[in-house]
């Protein structure tokens, strides 16, 4: 199926936007499944590699572990119902917890100090001290006049005289240098804009106290807005682990410098990205999202064409597709370039700029592939497929009311072209329009019942509108009247390790895979290793297993982004995050749009970090490690 085909496998045409799906849905791609899982064991994720950034359609989703949920959890499933007086000390106890994480940037008190019960007025005189007189005090004489400067420059704070307040807390600092003095003169730059000067204190506040999290919040802040988006998702991501993940705030914050990092760095992949085709198990299945027909009459290996000729490229080039391997691919793109440059094509002009604009939107090629496909419909208005194909490119770019014309104008070509139910189906299932979907898709098996996709989708959108029952019935259905076709067994696979029947689906997924060695020996569609990979590691935690099985599909299609971005999963579970990373970088790499290289690249700079993370702080290192065995029998 091809990327096109929404649905269940990543290998498809790229879909733009997924962000009124529901993440439960094996009828998503395999990243948004990598997601779900993270985000229904995120205790396990976050104690074996760190932290754990979910990617959905909606964006990227930083998820927190809590300590709290872990006693909320009981042997037997079933909530301890508190007394009266418990719940009422538990609610101060949260009150308690929340007001010491709070992130404001108000001015603090010292948390080991009590609070007076009379203080004294900050208006009244205020020691006048500075360098050169404060080495004459005495230390408890420093200290007292350090305390009643804390406070007058709370004071001025309060009333937003934030100079002065920055005078009286640097007094308070010659004193007595505190952490909390000079995170409270941060808070006055913060107010101030002076980012520069908030990292100047903040750095100096963490250097007395590394594990001060107001402090390395209002850094981090000030990092944000300086544009420095690592600094400030390192301080961040530290500020969780050391407030146990609860913090929210912080929480957020984090996958809003998760999203800006990737984005960045994924512009500037995309821009030095070289234009080449993805690999051939996304080619295939964006390829056979079509129907397959016949070569056009004249171009069959019988018909003699002069091998110089435009006709015999066009001919050479799709014989090349039939092969479904790189090499065939390259091939095939090669000579439907050469096809137009010869230009002797007469009626299969129209064709020929068909599919080099199909070649082209697979290279990433998306402004060029748009004018061959609009070149291809004036030659030929009646090429329903070009008409498609160039909606399916407006739906990746986001303009959805132009692929919704598309498909109307090629509605006014051939109404009874199953082809066009099948990929408007794709529209209405993105809009999650599910209804409509199931329509055009019961349409196009209607028009032409052989084709297995109109089938698959039509399973998985009754899966997505909660009729599981006629969703596996469908299924059925299609390995009865499709018992030696291989995708039917790999999706219905997927939609069984939705429901977590594992044995089930791994035993659909191994008759896939023998399917595939038997049907396509020179162009396996790897995606069954992969999911198989997947159970056995959702199932079992067997790595070792799950690891081979992503191998042996590297090994089949190196250029596979699917593959390497589970690969890098399976090693980031692991705590092996070093190598984890290396394979996360080279899924951003291997990706076709700049959606899928943020998905990537936004696991990358989660797992970057937390290299950095436990660097910088090697004490939350070993913390995180005992939250490992706090949290391991939720397993």
């Amino acid at each position: 199926m091809s990327t096109d085909t929404v649905p269940l496998t990543s290998g498809r045409a790229p879909v733009l936007d997924t962000s009124s799906l529901s993440s439960t849905s094996s009828s998503l791609p395999l990243w948004d499944r990598l997601s779900t899982w993270a985000s229904e064991n995120r205790t396990i994720v976050y104690t074996i590699a760190g932290i754990a950034v979910v990617v959905t359609g909606a964006g990227v989703v930083y998820y927190s572990t809590d300590s709290r949920t872990a006693s909320r959890d009981t042997s037997s499933g079933e909530k301890k119902r508190l007394s009266k007086k418990e719940r009422k000390k538990a609610k101060k106890d949260k009150d308690k917890e929340q007001a010491q994480s709070q992130t404001k940037t108000e001015p603090e008190q010292q948390s080991q100090q009590k609070t007076p019960t009379v203080q004294p007025d900050p208006s009244e005189d205020l020691p006048q001290v500075d360098a050169s007189t404060v080495e004459s005090l005495p230390y408890q004489e420093r200290k007292a006049y350090a305390d009643r400067l804390k406070i007058g420059g709370n004071k001025a704070y309060g009333d937003k005289s934030y100079n002065e307040a920055i005078e009286l807390y640097g007094k308070a600092i010659l004193c007595k240098p505190d952490p909390i003095f000079f995170s409270n003169r941060a808070a006055c730059y913060n107010a101030l804009g002076n980012w520069d000067k908030v990292v100047e204190d903040t750095t100096a506040a963490l250097a007395l106290d590394s594990e001060y999290v107001k402090a390395l919040n209002r850094r981090a802040n000030a990092y944000e807005n300086l544009g420095k988006y690592s600094e400030a998702l390192l301080d961040y991501t530290a500020s969780c682990i050391i407030d146990g993940f609860r913090n929210d705030q912080s929480a957020q914050s984090v996958e809003r410098l998760l999203k800006k990092v990737a984005e960045a760095k994924g512009k500037a992949i995309l821009e030095g990205k070289e234009k080449k085709l993805p690999s051939p198990t996304f080619v295939t299945n964006y390829l056979q999202s079509f129907r397959p027909r016949p070569r056009p009459e004249g171009l069959d290996d019988n018909t003699d064409l002069d091998e110089g000729s435009g006709k015999a490229q066009l001919r050479a080039g799709l014989a090349a597709m039939e092969n479904r391997t790189s090499e065939g691919y390259e091939t095939a793109s090669t000579a439907f370039d050469k096809a137009l440059e010869l230009r002797d094509l007469g009626e299969y002009e129209a064709f020929a700029y068909n599919m080099r604009g199909t070649f082209r939107y697979l290279r990433g090629e998306n402004a060029d592939a748009l004018k061959d496909l609009d070149k291809s419909v004036e030659l030929d208005p009646s090429l329903t497929q070009s008409y498609i194909k160039r909606a399916s490119m407006h739906l990746e770019l986001g303009n959805r009311e132009a692929a919704a014309q598309d498909f109307e104008k090629a509605m006014e070509q051939k109404q009874d072209d199953p082809d066009i139910f099948y990929h408007r189906a794709q529209l209405h299932f993105i809009l999650a329009q599910f209804a409509d979907a199931a329509k055009d898709y019961q349409k196009s098996i209607d028009l032409d019942r052989d084709f297995i996709f109109s089938h698959v989708q039509l399973g998985v959108t009754q899966y997505k509108m909660g009729s599981i029952a006629s969703s596996m019935a469908t299924f059925r259905r299609c390995i009865k009247n499709f018992d030696k076709t291989p995708d039917v067994y790999n999706y219905y696979g997927e939609l069984l390790l939705d429901q977590q029947k594992y044995s089930e689906a791994i035993d659909k997924f191994d008759t896939a895979i023998e399917l595939e060695k038997q049907s396509k020996p020179l162009g396996i569609n790897v995606l069954p290793l992969i999911n198989k990979a997947l159970a056995l590691f959702q199932w079992k935690q067997d790595f070792q297993e799950a690891q081979k099985l992503c191998q042996k599909a590297l090994i089949i299609d190196p250029e596979c982004d699917i593959a390497v971005a589970t690969m890098a999963q399976l090693l980031l579970q692991q705590g092996k995050v070093t190598d984890a990373l290396k394979y996360f970088q080279q899924a951003a790499e291997l990706s076709r749009t700049e959606g899928e290289i943020v998905n990537a690249l936004s696991y990358a700079e989660a797992t970057r970090t937390q290299l950095e993370v436990q660097e910088k702080y090697p004490q939350l290192s070993s913390r995180l490690q005992g939250m490992g065995g706090q949290f391991g029998a939720m397993r």
